[in-house]
């Protein structure tokens, strides 16, 4: 019956062109609107105004010539004060956005190699935004943002990419556990000689007490037993040493032992041997 009337309505984000005998007359606003027919009035079509998206995939080729795919979202709008722009100059809005995107993408990648390029993928968003806004609003279209969503490189070249991160992440770990290593090492030979010079200290410490020992003892025998002298008393110090050491390597049933002359008479010869060291000894010290 609307049609009949020559009535017709126009939904909300949208609006209708109006000609009357072919001829542009008016942008009809969303509402209820009468055409009569009679009178050569009709629409000659809609255009939404609502906020739309194109994605544009576009291979090119880098500084370094590795071959990617750029990947760009456009999202972009008509214009209700230029709906006639919109609508009558352009026969086809995506495909005019996807040769806008084409061009300047592929003018601007070459110029960078694989990692700046995605490092600078917002340059590049903004450098087809700000071309596609110089273009399309000659058209009656608003472009609100471009986005690169996506860099794809060639399978072969992301594999090497991974490939050479790897290496570079096992070579870091590598040289982590080395310089970890060498740590461990000095750390052990510092322990070491801290231990073998405490050793040394105990060492030295027990000799003078053995040797303090024996001194206060050949003191003591000589003063209580008259006639005695220094070396008797010696010899007989190491004799009972002697029988001491006998006595614990024989109550041992897992000691290693080297067996050397073990006479009383063999306790002389030692002793003789010591006595002559230390006189050696004394003599090459006044000597020098």
């Amino acid at each position: 019956m609307g049609q009949m009337l020559g009535c017709i309505q126009v939904d909300q984000s949208t609006v209708a062109v109006k000609e009357q005998f072919g001829k542009f007359e008016e942008v009809l606003d969303p509402g209820c609107h009468c055409l009569p027919w009679c009178f050569g009035y009709q629409v000659a079509g809609i255009l939404s105004l609502r906020l739309q998206q194109l994605d544009v995939r576009c291979e090119t080729k880098t500084k370094d010539n590795v071959f990617v795919n750029v990947v760009a979202s456009i999202q972009y709008r008509a214009l209700a004060d230029k709906a006639s722009d919109a609508y009558y100059k352009l026969s086809n809005t995506k495909e005019q956005i996807q040769a806008y995107v084409f061009d300047v993408i592929r003018a601007s990648v070459p110029k960078l190699d694989l990692d700046s390029t995605f490092e600078q993928k917002d340059d590049i968003a903004r450098v087809v935004e700000s071309e596609l806004e110089k273009a399309m609003s000659a058209y009656g279209f608003e472009i609100v943002q471009t986005l690169i969503v996506d860099i794809e490189p060639d399978a072969q070249v992301k594999r090497a990419m991974n490939e050479i991160n790897a290496a570079a992440r096992l070579r870091l770990a590598a040289t982590e556990k080395a310089e970890a290593e060498k740590i461990l090492q000095i750390k052990r030979a510092e322990g070491e000689a801290e231990s073998k010079y405490l050793s040394g200290l105990g060492i030295a410490r027990q000799r003078q007490a053995i040797v303090d020992g024996l001194r206060e003892s050949v003191l003591a025998f000589s003063e209580n037993v008259p006639g005695t002298t220094s070396k008797d008393v010696m010899d007989m110090v190491l004799v009972t040493q002697y029988f001491d050491t006998m006595k614990e390597i024989g109550a041992s049933s897992k000691s290693s032992a080297v067996f050397i002359p073990h006479g009383p008479g063999a306790v002389k010869d030692i002793a003789t041997q010591i006595r002559n060291g230390l006189l050696q000894g004394e003599s090459a010290m006044s000597s020098s």
